[in-house]
């Protein structure tokens, strides 16, 4: 058993030049925001995760270093902001997500179909994903996102479902697998989930979370290491050592559920994500 992994983050040139842009462009990222271990290679890289509709969560997640609170109107422009983004980048790969905005009607969801469109409209070839929040599984709003022509259709169900209540005390287990199948109901694009060890689960509940996960027809699933990414979240109960992460990948394969898992791998980064 691991008892500690730190990684060092350097700030070098390709952070600070990613830095300057977002900010010249009023823009969020999740990869900030949520202060994500791979961000040094991801920016140097030109690999970002767009954070829409504000810098503010409606819910308190117990492993979550972005802020809670009232979040703002959502700003009618910034779609139109990360396609210019986008374009100027030259990006072929574009990940969209948001904080959870249950004050808005819709949760937000025409707000991440606008985004998507603009994004399209420079070029229908670029691969948009879309890591989204439930919606309260609200059909009107979930249809707004398997219409919006992105080509990954990704909710990430975090934790076992043991250990829901107490790490998302605002969110519900078995609605985010609903929102799950409601995307593999309603899309032909890859439906993608991912979750986190190192938070109390055992072996067996992660296979059991797997097997959920393939009946709700989701395509992948991206398993990864939990860091705390500050004192005000949760402490890491264990490091899991590499071994665990191929047996879950293996066992994905055993059930025909494709599986990536690895300690710093994220529902945004894998590190086919970086080859040549």
């Amino acid at each position: 058993m691991i008892s500690s992994y730190k990684k060092h983050i350097h700030f070098n040139e390709g952070i600070h030049k990613m830095k300057t842009l977002l900010r010249s462009f009023r823009l969020n990222t999740v990869c900030e925001e949520a202060r994500c271990p791979n961000i040094e290679k991801c920016f140097s890289k030109k690999h970002l995760t767009f954070m829409i509709l504000g810098d503010k969560c409606t819910r308190n997640c117990r492993f979550c270093d972005v802020n809670s609170g009232n979040p703002l109107p959502p700003d009618e422009e910034e779609p139109y902001r990360i396609a210019e983004l986008v374009k100027k980048l030259q990006l072929k790969k574009v990940i969209i997500t948001s904080v959870t905005r249950d004050d808005l009607k819709d949760g937000g969801a025409l707000h991440f179909y606008k985004t998507v469109r603009a994004i399209k409209e420079i070029d229908e070839k670029i691969n948009v994903e879309v890591l989204t929040p439930d919606f309260k599984m609200k059909p009107s709003s979930l249809q707004f996102i398997t219409s919006s022509g992105a080509d990954v259709l990704s909710h990430n169900i975090e934790t076992v479902k043991r250990l829901y209540a107490f790490l998302r005390p605002s969110s519900d287990y078995e609605r985010a697998l609903k929102v799950l199948k409601f995307y593999r109901n309603n899309s032909s694009a890859i439906i993608k989930s991912g979750f986190m060890v190192g938070l109390g689960e055992t072996e067996e509940e992660v296979y059991d979370l797997l097997e959920e996960l393939k009946n709700t027809g989701c395509n992948l699933v991206i398993i990864g290491q939990y860091f705390q990414p500050s004192s005000k979240a949760i402490s890491v109960f264990e490091y899991v050592p590499d071994e665990i992460f191929r047996k879950y990948t293996e066992y994905g394969e055993k059930i025909g559920l494709k599986v990536v898992a690895g300690r710093y791998y994220r529902s945004s980064y894998v590190e086919e994500n970086f080859k040549p």
